[in-house]
């Protein structure tokens, strides 16, 4: 149960997020890039792989790890196809048909999600006033199901719930998605919705306006 003032700041941190994203990526290509408004949604863990496609459905994940005042994950993903067309924008070229990712290629994708991570972090560190890095990202290429557990074969627990902000491109990228995940650790999750003004004893309160 989450209550309207934690989903407007979560809001409120996707959509500084992506503009910073953005701003970054412009300089990056060096052209104009714009976002759609994210779309944002706080859903458990579990169902995570069902609303990026599927467990089964082919993608690249990258993944880094948040720590400082709070501790938890970031595992961004992007289907199979938008990655490839990704690689083509980033690095300038013309792929072959031979599908696998070449080292550049996964070195430009891990790029951009360290830009793309580290965009919406700076959001958040700015709004919360906590002190936040992330690690160097890592990157997989396979079936949604498996790229989502792959933080928890990891480090063996994760929260149980997550952030999902939706981002689509509209200009300079156009029509590439990515499905950007933040999975704080549990105790992280309370000192992240304190730190964003919402008093967590509160939220059991009969009286607050939640909602799921």
């Amino acid at each position: 149960m989450y209550t309207d003032l934690e989903i407007d700041a979560l809001k409120e941190i996707g959509n500084i997020g992506a503009g910073n994203a953005a701003t970054a990526l412009s300089l990056l290509l060096s052209k104009k890039i714009i976002i759609k408004v994210p779309k944002i949604r706080v859903l458990p863990f579990d169902e995570v792989s069902k609303s990026v496609g599927g467990p089964e459905k082919l993608v690249v994940g990258i993944f880094m790890r948040i720590s400082g005042d709070i501790d938890g994950n970031i595992l961004m993903v992007i289907s199979e196809q938008d990655a490839y067309n990704l690689t083509e924008i980033l690095l300038n070229i013309k792929r072959d048909k031979d599908w696998s990712f070449s080292n550049m290629e996964k070195s430009a994708l891990m790029e951009l999600g360290n830009i793309v991570g580290s965009s919406y972090i700076v959001a958040l560190s700015e709004l919360t006033k906590l002190s936040l890095k992330i690690s160097v990202p890592s990157l997989a290429f396979d079936m949604a199901g498996a790229i989502i557990s792959f933080p928890l074969s990891l480090y063996g627990y994760l929260g149980d719930t997550a952030f999902l902000i939706d981002t689509e491109f509209c200009e300079g990228l156009d029509g590439i998605k990515l499905h950007y995940l933040l999975i704080p650790d549990d105790e992280s999750l309370k000192l992240l919705l304190n730190a964003i003004g919402v008093n967590t004893s509160e939220r059991n309160n009969p009286g607050g306006n939640g909602r799921v």
